[in-house]
């Protein structure tokens, strides 16, 4: 048991216990640090990057600030090591999920993959969307849809040459699908409530049923 040496009122030495954080004595360094991003990851989540402080990660850990740069070197360190974990787990996911060949069962997987993200990382995904103010080695959330879309793109081609549409237009129709499944995805965590089935079969709807009457050439009505 840890002492503290303390006077009593006499002046005489005596030996009081002392509170000892069993945490800190018993947490490897490996755990240290998974524990760290995840008091980060939920503080990010809450507040944004800016608001939350070294002190304020390591008084929620319950280390002292120097714990938290011996692990990171900085808050900016850390952050980057959460978003880096986030991307690459929503990449993974969405990645694993693409399985189909039909481009309507390719989107319904997408947005599945997503909306799943989205319900059960939710302090990941709200870290994600905001505007990183941080250089990652994964790069950012635009970066990473990007990489989605271009996985999506290769198949859509396929269904564009089969329908007689320009194949060089298919990127451009990537991005547009990916796109809106993220932002629709947002707006379903913001506003809460609505079945997580019934947005993506709406999404799917408005995608699918869309692109089935896609015109081949399409010219704008309104001039500038």
């Amino acid at each position: 048991m840890a002492v503290t040496i303390d006077h009593d009122e006499d002046g005489l030495e005596v030996a009081r216990p002392r509170l000892v954080d069993t945490d800190r004595v018993r947490m490897t360094g490996h755990e240290r640090r998974a524990q760290l991003i995840e008091v980060g990851r939920a503080l990010f989540a809450e507040k944004g990057f800016e608001a939350v402080t070294i002190e304020e990660i390591a008084i929620t850990a319950k280390v002292s600030k120097p714990v938290v740069y011996e692990h990171f070197g900085s808050k900016d360190g850390l952050y980057a090591v959460v978003v880096d974990r986030e991307m690459n787990y929503l990449l993974n996911s969405i990645t694993q999920a693409l399985t189909a060949e039909h481009p309507r069962v390719l989107l319904e997987q997408a947005s599945f993959a997503l909306f799943d993200y989205i319900e059960t990382h939710t302090d990941g995904f709200r870290i994600l969307v905001r505007n990183s103010p941080v250089a990652t080695a994964t790069g950012n959330f635009a970066s990473l849809l990007s990489d989605v879309a271009s996985q999506v793109e290769a198949r859509l081609a396929k269904e564009f040459a089969h329908r007689g549409f320009p194949k060089r237009m298919a990127p451009m129709y990537a991005h547009m699908f990916v796109g809106m499944v993220a932002l629709t995805g947002q707006w379903w965590l913001d506003v809460g409530g609505a079945k997580k089935d019934e947005v993506i079969a709406h999404l799917v709807n408005l995608v699918w049923n869309g692109a089935v009457g896609l015109q081949r050439e399409p010219r704008l009505i309104s001039r500038r």
